[in-house]
């Protein structure tokens, strides 16, 4: 049953076999059978047909022939298995028919049927007529080395279209060449492979024509290629498929191959290309057909051999359409028809340099159909004789050629190419035409650089997305000859009416004869110009933006009319420029004249073509005047013309001097007119180096005249006024519209015209630019004479004319301030506007010099009620003397002490150093003599320890002084008072309560805890210890307890500063003691004297301060003193590793001789000398003494007065080697210094408050104005330091209204603030000077500039007041703190007797 299925398929695809013969594997040697399997081991050769037929498989050993070299034989196998054709095996036949499920052909085997064909179908033309020796056609034409003229011949046709799926013809036999002496090259063979699955093709399946000759160097042509079927699901391998023409004189054409598989390997190579020609090498043999019926594609190569000869291509089907159609390798494709329709649903592809030409260049009428998903072409070539009709997605053209040529012929349709998605031409890629061309599309077209180009005698892009023409690419319509331009431009030169499809278009984007312009580009979105886009009459229509980019023209220039309206004439010798927007220029050559051409057209409304210029002879040609551009429409303008490259329209300029028939030089050719550039624009944005031109051209050598120049003319859309206004053109290159110049005397030609739209109210210009600052326009019109100067008498001073945004339409013109910092509508600062409300500066000062004199008087008589009552309110003589000697706050202890308390008093030793956080206090190690009998040395030291580690400060105490000095020096100085405050009463309760007195000897004192007290000055700049004899010492010797106080250092406390100044600070216990030797009242006197004296010692200028105190001391105090045995002399003591040291009072009693008191104050007195001697101290060995103690200084050992005390006597000699330092806040203390008192309390307390009150009005009006020069320099000001600016108020009031007590040390805080204050001042005076520097207005108005200088330099008034202001209250302050503190004048009374007098008051 299977063999008769087999059969019947057999007879199906072989309907010509005729009778055949059946064998078995036995007939032919092999071993097996059909049935099974059957190898064939030998060769076989066969003199007729062979058909093998079975139910099994067969192999073919390697190097095994099966053969039957007959024209036209055929060899069939036809299995139910598997065919494997070995290694070097071959099988051999004109026809070859193999029918299994699987074939394996292994390397170097082969089916051969080259050469072997036998007669093709008797209804073709495949061997050539004639005796040229022509090749044979089948699937490509026979090449003919024939030629005449351009026409070229070919030798045998085509053929067996209709079955080019299934091919089963016989090649063609080459022509013969009477020459040559030989016949030509057989045609291939048929070979068909039908197989249910695979094929492995590692050999090769060849039909090829045969090659004429012996060695195919005689003189036939060559044969064509034969015909290949293979019908498959798989087709794998590395073999070869050939059905190629053979070689010849010419050679032949390519066969036919269909291959239907589902999977095809890459690697199998199939060739049906043309046979070499040896008469002509340039043109080898067509390429034959390979059909992919799978994929229903058609390929068409000729395997790089060039050639001139087509394959043609005779019919398409359309139900179904093919997939795709490959035309490569230098094929050549003709599709001959008048019309016809390629169409196919996938591509279409040209490919290394390959052709397809439609049509015949004798009957160029034709109309061709060209429909495909892409159109891909690379190095290739479509030509198209007729018109083109393209439909495709996606064009891709690489240094490829689309021409079309219709040969001008009006009736050829017009030509479209409909591309939807992307148009993309690239290295050097031209479409061309030279009839109508239209190119439609939905997506983007890109010419991307040089040499490609898109050309046409007119030209229509429309409805793309994007059109970009790149670098070095053109668009042109109508082509470069003179013909092709007249053929455009001729029906408009002599017309003076404007087309109305110009300026109204058709919506329908078309192309064809009735149409204006030369080269349309319409309903495209964006149009970029890199490249050139030139032609007769351009027109841009319905398009949103275009972009001319540095390297981009769009030119009209030389594009225009050859005659036309203002035509330059050449007469009298000599020939005028063409005129049109301006008149031509006058012809001058050997005094004869010729007029230029006129004027013509409406500048308003430009619409003509520029003009030409004749010249005497025909064969020089008229000289060519500007196209012209129209960019958009009335109904559809432009959204945005960005200009950075050329737009141009300019008259032609002919530079070649012009000779007569005896080669005499005539009178030059006057130049072109320029054109015309008609633009309906939104937006117009004109870059640096772009150029807008309607230039008349050159006049020609000799005297030519120049060409008038052409019109320009803005049409603005939707000019906006008011606040809705936007510029509507961005105007920074040229825009010319002169005339050219004239050669040799010639004239110039006149200029052109330039117009816009008329402006709106407020506009004026071309461009519509908004009026000047300072005019207004109140009428329509673009003439700048419009705007008018706006009236400047309601114009403040400080105010200039503002920018309106659509300019100013009415006579009233708004103005704004100078700068933001004024305000409207006066122009004034926040401070002016204040001062006006009140009338001006004068009345605003003198009401508030009112207002705060008012305040300040009440303020003081409210603190003057409250000093009396609190003055007057206590009548003890305590406060009477706490009010006087505020420094001797303890004096009022001295009644109520007990004497017991003074008998047992041992010692006071001193704590060392100032009582800062840097250096807090510690005691010394060493005991002093007077308590060295009454203290355990261990003891003691370990006490030292104890105490000095309590007197130590935290480091966050100091880290907090730290930032208070910067932020708030008067918190700082609260901050350390406070903290010196608690260290004390810690120091106190330590001694009192938690210290248990072991260092103490005395039992009773140890268990009492009354052997020693903690006790400071009241400034807390002093401490000391006091040590008392418990009364159980063993061998106590009161007489020489006593004997060891004196000589007596009593330090002073303060530090010399404003806030703590020097003071002797006696209290209950030192009244007591040296009340044993001088009368109390006599004691009170002189400390409130000395403290009178030292209160105006500062320490930065101690040596100079201190001088005064010492000769009171010496012209007040001793004399009184001495009277008593008591000497005082001032010293100092306990100098430190820091170089501070404190002032103090050595007391001298009368007892002590001054020998014994120099061997006291050294190291080598000894414990046995007696203390006293005499009481007696002259002055003369005084002084010996004081010269003989140690001095301060760099370099001065330290010595022990008293035994326990380092330091040395200050007298006027020794007074210049005194070492002192100055820190940083020195200079303040040039302005707070502790002063004499001047009296006048309640007048000094009246001028205070009021100057407390000016300062607050004053700061206030500085920050207010400061506030309005610079946000920074306001918060500057009032931030460095926080609020010091303004602390001084609450502080003064604080001060003024505090009770007499704590007046003087608040008033001392309320100096600080203000002193502190002057820093905010000085940074005033810092930022003005950087403003008025950096940041001062810079205006154009000379009037505004000399407002905003003048108001500028008035920064610096409020400041320099605030200065005045705080430095008076600095003064005044230091007198109103010394009448609190020295309220009794007598204390400095200059002369000893009148001061003693007031003894008793003290």
């Amino acid at each position: 049953m299977l063999e008769l299925v087999l059969s019947c398929i057999l007879l199906a695809v072989t309907p010509c076999l005729g009778s055949f013969t059946s064998v078995t594997c036995q007939d032919l040697d092999g071993v097996g059978s059909f049935n099974t399997t059957c190898t064939l081991n030998s060769n076989l050769r066969f003199d007729s047909d062979v058909f093998v037929h079975g139910a099994g498989n067969l192999i073919i050993l390697a190097h095994v022939s099966v053969d039957c070299p007959i024209q036209g034989c055929t060899i069939a196998f036809n299995v139910s298995g598997t065919i494997h054709v070995s290694r070097s095996a071959r099988i051999l036949a004109g026809s070859v028919i193999l029918s299994a499920v699987n074939l394996t052909m292994e390397g170097n085997s082969s089916v051969y049927a080259t050469a072997l064909a036998g007669p093709p179908p008797s209804q073709t033309s495949g061997t050539p007529v004639g005796e040229d020796g022509a090749g044979g056609g089948h699937g490509g034409r026979g090449a003919s080395c024939v030629r005449s003229g351009v026409t070229t011949y070919w030798g045998g046709d085509v053929y067996s279209w209709s079955s080019l799926d299934d091919p089963w013809s016989y090649g063609s036999e080459g022509g013969v060449r009477l020459k040559g002496g030989g016949g030509g090259g057989k045609g291939g063979g048929r070979v068909k492979v039908i197989l249910k699955d695979t094929m492995i093709l590692n050999g090769s399946v060849t039909a090829d024509g045969g090659d004429s000759g012996e060695d195919g160097g005689g003189g036939g042509g060559g044969g064509s290629g034969g015909s290949i079927c293979i019908r498959a699901v798989k087709l794998k391998g590395y073999g070869k498929i050939s059905a190629s023409g053979g070689r010849g004189w010419g050679g032949g054409g390519g066969g036919r191959i269909s291959l239907d598989c589902y999977s095809i390997q890459e690697d199998v190579r199939v060739l049906v290309h043309g046979g070499a020609s040896i008469g002509c090498p340039e043109n080898a043999g067509a390429a034959g057909t390979y059909f992919n019926a799978e994929l229903s594609s058609l390929r068409v190569g000729n395997d790089n051999m060039t050639t001139e000869t087509e394959t043609p291509l005779l019919d398409f089907p359309t139900r179904p359409p093919w997939s795709n159609i490959y035309v490569d390798n230098r094929a050549k494709v003709l599709v001959p028809l008048l019309w016809t329709r390629m169409q196919v649903i996938g591509q279409i592809s040209l490919y290394r340099g390959s052709s397809i030409v439609f049509g015949l260049s004798n009957f160029p009428v034709s109309e061709f159909e060209l429909v495909a998903e892409e159109l891909l072409m690379s190095n290739s070539v479509i030509k198209v004789y007729g018109a083109l009709r393209l439909v495709t997605k996606i064009l891709l053209m690489l240094n490829s050629v689309i021409k079309i040529d219709g040969e001008g012929n009006p009736a050829v349709p017009p030509s479209v190419l409909e591309i939807r998605n992307l148009v993309v031409l690239t290295e050097n890629s031209i479409i061309t035409s030279n009839a109508n061309l239209g190119v439609y599309g939905q997506g983007m077209l890109t010419l991307t650089g040089p040499g490609d180009a898109i050309k046409g005698q007119r030209l229509s892009l429309s409805q793309f997305y994007n059109v970009t023409v790149g670098p070095g690419s053109i668009l042109q319509a109508p082509l470069d000859d003179n013909e092709s331009k007249n053929a455009v431009t001729h029906a408009l030169c002599e017309s003076k009416t404007c087309p109305i499809d110009l300026i109204s278009p058709p919506d329908d984007c078309h192309v064809n004869n009735t149409l204006s312009f030369s080269l349309q580009i319409c309903r495209v979105e964006d149009i970029l110009v890199s490249g050139i886009v030139k032609g007769s009459i351009i027109q841009i229509h319905r398009a949103r933006t275009v972009v001319v980019t540095d390297e981009g023209l769009i030119s009209a220039s030389e594009f225009g009319c050859s005659g036309g309206l203002g035509k330059g004439l050449y007469s009298n010798g000599t020939g005028s420029g063409a005129g049109h927007g301006g008149r031509g220029g006058r012809g001058i050559f050997n005094g004869r004249v010729c007029n230029g051409g006129h004027t013509y057209g409406d500048p308003d409304f430009p619409c003509e073509l520029g003009s030409g210029a004749e010249s005497p002879y025909k064969s020089y040609g008229n000289v060519i005047g500007g196209g012209m551009i129209v960019i958009g429409s009335i109904h559809f303008p432009l959204s945005t013309l960005n200009l950075r490259g050329s737009l141009s329209s300019d008259g032609q300029s002919l530079g070649k001097p012009i000779t007569n028939g005896n080669g005499s030089l005539v009178g030059g050719v006057g130049g072109g007119s320029g054109g015309t550039i008609l633009l309906f624009l939104q937006m117009l944005e004109l870059s640096k180096n772009s150029s807008l031109s309607v230039q008349g051209g050159r006049g020609g050598p000799l005297g030519g005249g120049g060409g008038g120049g052409g019109r320009l003319h803005f049409h603005w859309d939707m000019l906006h006024t008011g606040d809705e206004y936007f510029p509507v053109a961005t105007v920074k290159g040229s825009i010319s519209n002169r005339g050219g110049s004239g050669d040799n005397g010639g004239h110039f030609g006149k200029e052109g015209t330039m117009t816009g739209k008329k402006c709106p109210k407020g506009l004026y210009g071309t461009f519509c630019l908004e009026c000047p600052i300072g005019t207004f326009k109140n009428v329509e019109g673009s003439d700048k004479r419009l705007c008018t100067p706006c009236p400047p008498e309601h114009l403040p001073s400080r105010a200039k004319f503002v920018y309106v945004r659509g300019g100013v339409s009415e006579p009233f013109c708004p103005y704004t301030c100078v700068s933001d910092k004024y305000r409207l509508p006066n122009c004034y600062t926040p401070l002016e506007e204040l001062l006006y409300t009140f009338g001006g500066p004068f009345p605003f000062t003198l009401l508030l010099s009112c207002v705060v004199i008012v305040l300040g008087l009440l303020l003081s008589t409210l603190s003057i009620r409250l000093l009396k009552s609190s003055f007057y309110g206590a009548s003890s003589i305590e406060h009477q003397s706490a009010h006087c000697l505020p420094h001797l706050l303890s004096l009022s202890e001295v009644r109520g002490a007990k004497s017991d308390v003074t008998q047992t008093h041992a010692y006071r030793m001193y704590f060392m150093g100032p009582n800062t956080f840097r250096e807090p206090w510690h005691l010394p190690y060493s005991r002093p003599h007077a308590i060295i009998e009454m203290v355990y040395e261990d003891a003691f030291n370990r006490f030292i320890d104890e105490v000095n580690s309590t007197a130590a400060y935290d480091w966050w105490e100091g880290s907090v002084h730290s930032i208070l000095s910067v932020l708030a020096n008067p918190c700082a100085w609260s901050w350390k008072q406070w903290r010196r405050r608690r260290k004390i009463h810690r120091l106190q309760e330590y001694v009192k309560s938690q210290y248990d007195h072991s260092c103490l000897r005395s039992c009773r004192s140890r268990a009492l805890y009354k052997g020693m007290k903690v006790g400071a000055t009241p400034d807390l700049m002093v401490g000391y210890v006091d040590f008392f004899l418990g009364g159980d010492e063993k061998r106590v010797d009161m007489v020489s307890i006593i004997q060891k106080r004196f000589p007596m250092c009593i330090l002073f406390g303060g530090d010399g500063s404003y806030m703590s100044p020097y003071s002797l600070h006696s209290d209950a216990l030192l009244t007591n003691l040296l009340g044993q030797h001088i009368p109390p009242s006599v004691w009170h006197r002189f400390v409130a004297g000395l403290n009178a004296q030292l209160r105006t010692v500062r320490h930065g200028s101690i040596r100079s301060a201190l001088l005064p105190v010492i000769r009171w001391v010496n012209s007040h105090g001793n004399p009184q003193l001495e009277f008593h045995g008591v000497r005082i002399e001032l010293g100092w003591f306990q100098a430190t590793a820091s170089g501070y040291y404190q002032l103090g009072i050595l007391v001298f009693v009368g007892d002590f001789p001054l020998n014994t008191v120099n061997q006291s104050a050294s190291f080598s007195r000894s414990d046995d000398e007696s203390p006293r001697n005499s009481s007696a101290c002259p002055s003369n060995s005084l002084i010996e003494l004081q010269q003989n103690l140690i001095q301060p200084g760099h370099g001065l050992s330290r010595k022990r007065i008293n035994g326990g005390i380092n330091g040395g006597l200050i007298n006027e000699i020794s007074l210049q080697s005194l070492d002192y330092r100055r820190d940083l806040l020195y200079p303040f203390s040039l302005l707070l210094n502790n002063t004499r008192p001047v009296g006048r309390q309640d007048t000094l307390l009246r001028l205070i408050s009021i100057l407390l009150l000016a300062d607050l009005s004053v700061t206030v009006l500085a920050l207010l104005q400061f506030y309005w020069l610079a946000l920074a320099a306001f918060f500057a000001i009032l931030l460095i330091f926080p609020l010091a600016l303004l602390c001084p108020f609450p502080a003064g009031l604080n001060a003024l209204l505090s009770k007499e007590i704590r007046r003087a040390s608040l008033t001392r805080v309320y100096a600080l603030w203000n002193a502190t204050s002057l820093t905010n001042v000085v940074v005033a005076f810092v930022c003005g000077v950087i403003h008025s520097v950096f940041f001062s207005d810079q205006l154009s108005d000379k009037t505004n500039i000399w407002n905003a200088i003048r108001d500028d330099d008035k920064w610096w008034v409020l400041p320099t007041i605030l200065l005045l202001l705080k430095w008076i209250q600095a003064r005044f302050l230091d007198w109103h703190v010394a009448n609190l503190e020295v309220s009794d004048f007598s204390l400095l009374c200059p002369d000893p007797d009148t001061f003693w007098a007031y003894e008793s008051g003290a």
